[in-house]
């Protein structure tokens, strides 16, 4: 069964954009520019939300940390994705950490905001409950691909899954190796491996760690041979 890219993307940039130009511009009205540079977090685990992030520009990890002290990613954000509502809409801590994994600019939504942008804009709940329903279809896909795929096929979906993270950037992927291996889920060492199999086999380029697909469909018929 081929992969469908898009049931691994939280779609959470559809949130602001579904909105009429009226309620997106009071959306941002709402917000307050903050800075992170690379490697500050955004939010963590078991913190006390305080109100929402819409990422301007920049990128940000999603993770959460075992037992082990590791680190598992499960999302990249990108410009225009909305983050952090869903423990301020339970009015629970966070399960999970947000780190700037570039310099990122980011508009804050205080609680009390984030609130009275509820109220006064109903469709703003109704999109904000949808997106929900889908993000846990997407990590229902990221735990089943975790859990069955074979490391090779997880790699050759992931950089294809990052690719589309990147896609406004030519599409090359500029992510540390040690965040890669945490998203697919293996050591530094073993993805090493599989990057110089990749490259040797011709369908990927590596410069200056980026990495380039060149042969796009080859990597998708890899992704999607265990795929079930």
């Amino acid at each position: 069964m081929k992969v469908e890219i898009n049931k691994f993307d939280f779609e959470s940039d559809k949130i602001l954009s579904s909105l009429s130009s009226e309620h997106r511009q009071l959306f941002l009205d709402y917000g307050e520019e903050l800075n992170f540079k690379k490697g500050k977090l955004i939010f963590y685990e078991g913190g006390i939300p305080t109100g929402a992030f819409l990422v301007e520009s920049g990128k940000a990890k999603i993770y959460k940390t075992g037992l082990d002290g590791k680190a598992q990613i499960f999302y990249i954000y990108k410009t225009g994705d909305l983050l952090g509502y869903h423990a301020l809409l339970c009015n629970e801590k966070y399960e999970d950490s947000c780190e700037a994994i570039e310099d990122c600019k980011v508009l804050f939504i205080s609680k009390g905001n984030f609130e009275r942008l509820i109220a006064e804009v109903p469709v703003l709940n109704q999109l904000l409950i949808q997106n929900m329903s889908h993000e846990f279809g997407v990590l229902v896909n990221t735990i089943t691909v975790l859990a069955q795929k074979p490391l090779r096929e997880r790699l050759a979906l992931y950089l294809l899954i990052l690719q589309n993270r990147y896609s406004k950037e030519n599409g090359d992927i500029s992510l540390p190796r040690e965040d890669l291996a945490n998203i697919v889920g293996t050591a530094r060492e073993s993805l090493g491996r599989l990057l110089k199999e990749l490259r040797e086999e011709n369908l990927i380029e590596i410069h200056n760690k980026t990495i380039k697909i060149i042969e796009e469909k080859k990597l998708l018929k890899i992704a999607s041979s265990q795929y079930v």
